[in-house]
């Protein structure tokens, strides 16, 4: 069997396990996001170019920190909407949100992104930050496909992921064994970010390659061409 340099682990847990583990870990998770993320989400977020009165949503929202930035650029006029399939983050992000005097602002949604509950062509911006590479292999394609139907035509795509570009470096290497020997526990891994977003349809406006220390990471933002 021919060698496909763009193949990419599996994700093997279920939606279950994934929502339980998040629920675990939620109350620890901003301390993570702090330490590794937050910069490289903060520039992500300043490079999709939002405007005063845009409508974003955010695919994974975690505990909210992104979605309070992100209501930061859309201002009184915009509108934020959220969606991530654990409760736990859910309720701690609203409770940030409530804190900021956000509530108007900013929706929140405790479901599955498979099937976005949103109409289409609704969206100017779509944000996935380190949640695109949790999806399994044959979801991501699915997932680009209802991010493409609710975005605006010119609407814009913004991901930050771990990326596989450099698979030859022994970090990804590493990551990936570990990945597949505990799937539960690391249930991410790193992606082709790039070709993902270009083969569902989108021109690459933007892209970015980065490292949380010796993980490469990927900052691709998108166009959506109809």
């Amino acid at each position: 069997m021919k060698y496909n340099k763009l193949e990419i682990s599996r994700v093997l847990r279920s939606k279950e396990d994934a929502r339980k583990t998040y629920n675990i870990i939620s109350k620890y998770y901003d301390y993570t996001e702090g330490l590794f993320e937050k910069k490289h989400i903060n520039k992500a977020i300043e490079n999709l170019g939002i405007m005063k009165g845009d409508t974003v949503l955010e695919i994974g929202f975690g505990t909210g920190n992104a979605l309070i930035k992100i209501a930061e650029y859309v201002g009184l006029k915009g509108l934020v909407h959220g969606i991530d399939i654990s409760s736990k983050m859910t309720a701690l992000a609203n409770r940030k949100i409530k804190k900021k005097n956000l509530s108007e602002r900013i929706n929140l949604i405790c479901s599955d992104a498979e099937k976005l509950p949103y109409k289409s062509n609704h969206f100017n911006v779509v944000f996935l930050s380190f949640t695109l590479e949790l999806f399994d292999t044959p979801d991501i394609p699915e997932l680009l496909r209802e991010i493409k139907r609710v975005l605006k035509h010119s609407g814009r795509l913004g991901v930050l992921s771990l990326s596989k570009d450099n698979h030859d470096s022994l970090f990804s290497k590493l990551y990936e064994w570990a990945h597949r020997k505990y799937p539960k526990y690391i249930d991410c891994r790193p992606i082709y970010v790039s070709n993902a977003i270009e083969k569902a349809g989108f021109k690459i406006l933007y892209r970015k390659k980065d490292k949380i220390y010796c993980a490469p990471v990927e900052t691709v933002i998108g166009i959506n061409q109809w």
